[in-house]
Order: C-alpha cells, then sequence, then structure tokens
C-alpha cells in the first residue's frame, strides 16, 4: 500500500484548491478511480481521485464465488490481471476466466494492471500512454475495502466524497446463483448509506433489477437511496435477459425515446446516458447541439450524468479542439448535472476555471 501513501502526500497539496462543488452543483465523477493515471479501480487510483477533488467516485461491483463484492469492471478477470498465468486450466468455454468461479482469496493472489488486449498473443494496453502494464504492484480489492478508504478519508480530511456503486451484471449473477444486488445493498446500509440524502447514487445498466431494488428490496430494508439508469447501445449487449435457459440482450432503444423519461423517472432518479445519445450533430454545426434528451429527463425530474469523459490522444471527440472545450459543451451548452471521467483533476480544473456559470 506504500503507493497510496505517496500518492495522499502528493496530492492532498492539490486537493486545497478542488473544493469546487458548492459553487456550480456541477459533479465530477471519478470514473472507476484515477483511472487516466494509474490502473482502474486499484486503491491507489480511488486515493488520486479523492485527492484531486472529485465529488463522487465509482465501484463496479461484481460478485466472487465465496460472495464476497469485488471492485472489478467486468464480472471476468482476464482483462486486468495475470489470471490466465496463474489458473490456466480455470477458463470457461469463451475463454474469459469469471470472477465468479473464483474465492475471494485466489482473486487477491493475483496482480492487477491496467487493462489490456491481448492480439497475436501479445498484451497490448487499450491506452498506450497510461500507467504501464505490470508496474509497480496492484491487488483486487473488496466494496467493503474501499467505503473504508473514502470514508476514512471523509472524516480525516472533513470533505464529504459520495460514492457511486454499479451492480454489474445483476441477471448472470442471479442465474449463477448469487442476488448481487441484495448483497450490495446490505452492504451499503452496514456502512451507513441508507436513505435519499446520503452521498451515493446506486447505478445499473438492467431496469429490471433497477425496478425490484426500487420497488421490493429497498423498501424491504427500510432504505431509500437514489438510483441511476444507465443506458447502453442495444448493440453492445450490455445487459442479457435470460429465459428458458437462453439469454438474448436487452433492447434499450425505447430509452431513447423522449416520453421514456417519465416511465425511467418512476424507478429511477437519474440517467447516465453514453454521452453521445445527448447530442446531435449536424454537418453545418460547428458545435453539437441538445437532442432533447437532457431536457425531457429534466422535466420529468432526473439527473443527468453522461460517460465517459476521457482526455486521451484521439478519444476527444472532433467537435472539440480539446478536453476543455468538449467539458464546456457537456457541462454548460448542453446542461448536464454531472460526467463519468477519467480525469478528474482536468474536470476539478475547469469547473474551478468557470465557477461564476450557472446551470
Amino acid at each position: 500500500m506504500k503507493i497510496i501513501t505517496i500518492l495522499l502526500l502528493c496530492c492532498f497539496c492539490f486537493s486545497v484548491f478542488s473544493q469546487h462543488n458548492s459553487v456550480n452543483d456541477k459533479l465530477v465523477i471519478a470514473h472507476r478511480g484515477a483511472s487516466g493515471y494509474l490502473p482502474e479501480h486499484s486503491m491507489a487510483a480511488k486515493a488520486m481521485s479523492y485527492a484531486m477533488g472529485a465529488d463522487y467516485i465509482e465501484q463496479d461491483v461484481v460478485m466472487s464465488k465465496d460472495g464476497q463484492l469485488l471492485i472489478l469492471h467486468d464480472h471476468y478477470l482476464d482483462r486486468v490481471t495475470n489470471v490466465a498465468e496463474v489458473y490456466p486450466n480455470k477458463k470457461r468455454s469463451d475463454g474469459r476466466y469469471y470472477a465468479i468461479d473464483f474465492t475471494l482469496a485466489e482473486i487477491q493472489s493475483l496482480l492487477m494492471t491496467e487493462g489490456f488486449v491481448v492480439k497475436n498473443g501479445k498484451q497490448e494496453a487499450i491506452y498506450p500512454n497510461r500507467f504501464p502494464l505490470w508496474k509497480s504492484k496492484f491487488t483486487v480489492h473488496t466494496l467493503a475495502d474501499e467505503i473504508e478508504l473514502i470514508q476514512g478519508l471523509n472524516k480525516s480530511t472533513g470533505k464529504q466524497v459520495g460514492i457511486y456503486p454499479e451492480i454489474k451484471s445483476p441477471a448472470f449473477h442471479l442465474q449463477q446463483g448469487k442476488d448481487i444486488s441484495l448483497a450490495v445493498l446490505n452492504e451499503l446500509k452496514r456502512f451507513g448509506y441508507d436513505n435519499l440524502d446520503d452521498k451515493i447514487f446506486v447505478q445499473s445498466f438492467d431496469p429490471t433489477e433497477l425496478k425490484r431494488i426500487k420497488q421490493h428490496l429497498m423498501p424491504k430494508l427500510n432504505m431509500e437511496l437514489k438510483l441511476v439508469q444507465l443506458i447502453a447501445m442495444t448493440s453492445w449487449q450490455e445487459t442479457l435477459v435470460y429465459h428458458n435457459g437462453t439469454s438474448t440482450p436487452y433492447n434499450y432503444d425505447w430509452m431513447l425515446e423522449t416520453n421514456a423519461m417519465e416511465k425511467i423517472a418512476t424507478y429511477a432518479n437519474g440517467i447516465g446516458p453514453w454521452k453521445p445519445m445527448l447530442i446531435n450533430t449536424k454537418m453545418n454545426q460547428q458545435k453539437p447541439k441538445s437532442n432533447g434528451l437532457l431536457e425531457a429527463a429534466h422535466q420529468a425530474g432526473l439527473v443527468v450524468h453522461p460517460y465517459t469523459f476521457r482526455a486521451d490522444i484521439n478519444r476527444i471527440p472532433k467537435y472539440a479542439q480539446n478536453f476543455d472545450e468538449l467539458l464546456h459543451i457537456y457541462y454548460y451548452d448542453i446542461g448536464v448535472d454531472g460526467i463519468f471521467t477519467d480525469f478528474p483533476d482536468k474536470a476539478v480544473q475547469f469547473l474551478q476555471k468557470n465557477k461564476d456559470k450557472r446551470h
């Protein structure tokens, strides 16, 4: 854990000027932590994003074989760990190594690194200019580990940084005999998150599960948390629907219609769309315009937190000259309430430079 100590010592000087949120109410959500600088979902990335002044820090939650809640973007391990080397015989027929097939002890024996893909038998970083593969030492941690870190830092700094857990692939977990939503809610309640005033949003791509959480699980547990409906392209096959042993991709198309927002508002407090879903670009326009989805969401009482804002080379859309212009388009021209970003420091600095602006 030495790297976390070093990061905190280096970055808390920076965080002195990062208390921006009370000025203009635009949120900075650290996407998998400060993942533009350190391996995604590492404790080091979370500590760095805290020190950079993020308002909320995201946790993607999956489940292990022994029922432990893990912080991983995917419900498989092979994209960010050396599981293929350590446990070569534990892959499934699709070639993936699923977290649910491993105990917590087995998973924490693995090394974790920056996200990579394998091409022609060679590992290649998904983002070549980020933290180098297999340098330093990182491991997978639990939801409890991360909440303790954030709550501990809230106590020692006097700040109130929130958490933004995503329940990953709940239908898949249920098919495997694991009620991940119930487990996550129980863990959140154990740490004191149980009402709308708490600094937490709970998100999921699965609308069926969000409805179950809203209508059944939270009332049963005497909880009421803010829920966010993430919106994917249907072609991504982000959510699967299981029926009689077979699965089909969930169709998100209806969510992109303006009249869908009132339906979503019956079970959620906000939406998390892919950022292109909010705009309408035309050849004769220099900058994109809102396509009406944000206005419909606001009319229905929903907050809008699009994803993902990245400052890497070739990750800034052509309609923006630089990252600051991209942020200005979404925060102020379109009018979103917050953004998910791999570079929370850049968003914090941008908002501070524009602190006199309002919604």
